[in-house]
């Protein structure tokens, strides 16, 4: 690649607003354990898995979550730590009315058989949960996913750092590219005078100078990207502008890596100049590389 021959000066970071939407978070406990996992998505998607009695825990949980994150499909699994668990009561009125039941049904059918303790036990409503214990259970769960959100944030900035860096190298390369087509722009008038004159001594003996003048003009018009490596310029600012700005910059820099692609497939495009067309290629090659980056930024 051309750019790759361009020296590359380090590029001004000074820390990172940039999240990642790809991490990790855990939280361990004496009770529960939570893990939440991350990944790039276009809006805020979050889905549990909870042992049944935290159910009703949910709502509360997903406000947690979205109080925190903006951007991102998100699993979140909660499990008993180690050998814990909710120790289960007997609802003795659901049971005292389950085995009267029983009683009369031997009276009227003495071929009846033996109850089952374990049947018994699956019938519902006969077991619930002990609520003090379930109570110690949810508290911990909440305190411990607060932990584990924060524990996926950290992670998020920590990949968005890396994310951030990288996409201020490249856009060091662009603007490196871009000047490295202005200079080559410089002489483009010239190349093509030669290159216009010498295919018209093949054609005629005699050439009107005006004439190939003319000629000239038009083809530096057709062939004037100025205005593209300016655009260029301007996203390059903005795309910089976003990376620094604090929240979510992950919907903005997507549409910003839209235009400069569309930029560079101009400059490819009407880069009349070999060298200026393989620079221009280059860009769009630096460009796709960023586009890649940015689906994973919050």
């Amino acid at each position: 690649m051309v750019l790759a021959a361009l020296r590359l000066p380090s590029a001004d970071y000074n820390g990172s607003m940039v999240a990642s939407m790809t991490a990790f978070g855990r939280a361990q406990g004496d009770l529960v354990d939570w893990e939440v996992r991350s990944v790039n998505h276009r809006f805020l998607e979050i889905s549990f898995r909870l042992p049944e009695p935290f159910r009703d825990m949910e709502p509360g949980l997903r406000e947690l979550a979205a109080s925190r994150l903006h951007r991102g499909k998100i699993d979140a699994t909660l499990r008993f730590a180690g050998q814990a668990s909710i120790s289960p009561r007997l609802n003795e009125p659901a049971l005292d009315g389950l085995i009267a039941a029983v009683e009369d049904i031997r009276r009227r059918v003495p071929s009846a058989g033996s109850i089952d303790p374990v049947e018994v036990l699956r019938f519902p409503g006969v077991v619930r949960d002990d609520e003090d214990n379930l109570s110690r259970f949810k508290a911990a769960a909440q305190r411990s996913f607060g932990v584990a959100i924060e524990d996926l944030v950290d992670h998020r900035n920590s990949e968005g750092a890396k994310l951030d860096k990288l996409l201020r190298e490249r856009l060091v390369q662009l603007e490196q590219g871009a000047a490295t087509i202005r200079e080559l722009l410089a002489g483009q008038g010239e190349v093509l005078r030669d290159r216009l004159r010498g295919r018209a001594l093949e054609l005629v003996e005699q050439l009107d100078g005006e004439r190939l003048e003319q000629e000239i003009v038009l083809l530096v018009q057709k062939g004037d990207v100025t205005e593209e490596l300016d655009r260029l310029d301007v996203h390059v600012a903005e795309t910089r502008v976003s990376l620094d700005a604090e929240g979510p910059c992950g919907r903005r820099l997507d549409f910003l890596m839209q235009e400069l692609n569309r930029e560079a497939n101009t400059l490819a495009a009407k880069s009349v100049l070999p060298q200026a067309a393989r620079i221009a290629v280059d860009l769009k090659v630096t460009i796709e590389q960023m586009r890649e980056q940015v689906q994973n930024v919050e």
